[in-house]
């Protein structure tokens, strides 16, 4: 019904040497996933939000792994980042409502401590995809933000190095109070350092395209003479859309710093530059491994994420594909019960 993948295999990950920091490098190791729950546990999962295809592959992921483990979970989603006391509230009820862990995607870095801290008195929390302070959390599953933003930086800084001609580059990061928006633009602007590129404009806002499409007609109207739209996946699809409305495809160049299936279809079309992916889909699967793990007091590894991967026109493969992207038929599943 859902993915075909058996997870007896392996699963090729990296893992931070000291958990919960990415500052002391990496570990790169094969990890065996469990076989079976011990017993049909039940999930709390939240998401910040399901406006962009990125959460729908985690979720197809966290369904996927839920029906091979035998295990149940209701999703909650806040809606965007700018609601924290929704998100607060739903996992709140959710985990009230009896269950056994709650993976969390988080709407801030810090927001939401002092409820994750009563929550971890009770069930285990596993941090899910955006980073999040530490208090209460019992294992993370994520990538370094700063490097995906450094990948999308280094993707522009290798086309224009230091003492070529100057290039301007519109940069649409996010959500400013997103926790995962400030490693990310410090990877990116870190990247551009030792280029030509200048950040000639920079417009957040929420990942929802109608947003992100005004603030990318906002950024051409404001400077325009860009070579490059960079940020993330929505605003790299908005940026397609309005670049051909107004005659600019080809003659301003667009990069995403993390992959969707619009995106994924934009470099396929070379209406993208490039992306990197982070395997939203694998995350999903490992986030519930995970969460298993943490309630049968078998966690073994506490902080871990796939390797990133750059996808352009040269490197585009099912492999790739099949941790990145939900299928296209794939709808969100909010509650979900193992088939018995």
């Amino acid at each position: 019904m859902f993915c075909t993948t058996v997870a007896a295999e392996s699963w090729r990950l990296q893992v931070p040497r000291t958990p919960f920091t990415y500052e002391g490098g990496y570990a790169v190791a094969d990890y065996l996933p469990l076989e079976k729950a011990a017993r049909a546990w039940r999930l709390c999962v939240a998401y910040p939000h399901l406006k962009d295809a990125y959460w729908l592959s985690v979720n197809y992921g966290m369904v996927a792994e839920a029906e091979r483990l035998g295990v149940s979970f209701q999703l909650v989603e806040a809606g965007g980042y700018p609601n924290l006391q929704r998100q607060i509230r739903q996992v709140e009820d959710c985990v009230a409502a009896g269950a056994d862990a709650l993976v969390l995607g988080t709407v801030s870095f810090d927001g939401l401590t002092s409820t994750i801290e009563q929550i971890s008195e009770t069930v285990p929390v596993i941090a899910a995809v955006n980073d999040i302070a530490d208090a209460g959390v019992s294992a993370k599953v994520g990538v370094s933000w700063t490097e995906m933003g450094a990948v999308a930086g280094r993707v522009i800084a290798e086309r224009h190095p230091k003492g070529t001609a100057a290039v301007k580059v519109a940069w649409f990061p996010g959500p400013r109070n997103a926790g995962w928006v400030k490693f990310v633009e410090q990877g990116f602007r870190s990247a551009l350092e030792e280029s030509s590129a200048v950040v000639a404009v920079t417009k957040y806002g929420d990942t929802g395209r109608e947003i992100q499409v005004r603030l990318v007609e906002e950024a051409l109207d404001e400077t325009g003479d860009l070579d490059y739209i960079a940020g993330s996946a929505p605003a790299a699809q908005a940026a397609v859309s309005v670049l051909r409305a107004r005659g600019l495809q080809g003659k301003v160049r667009v990069v995403s710093d993390y992959m969707t299936h619009a995106v994924y279809r934009g470099v396929l079309r070379e209406r993208i530059i490039a992306a990197p992916t982070d395997f939203p889909v694998l995350q999903g699967r490992l986030a519930i491994e995970m969460a298993v793990r943490a309630i049968e007091g078998k966690l073994q590894v506490k902080h871990a994420g796939p390797e990133i991967f750059v996808l352009d026109g040269n490197s585009i493969g099912a492999d790739v594909l099949e941790q990145s992207l939900a299928p296209a038929s794939f709808v969100p599943v909010f509650d979900f019960r193992p088939q018995q």
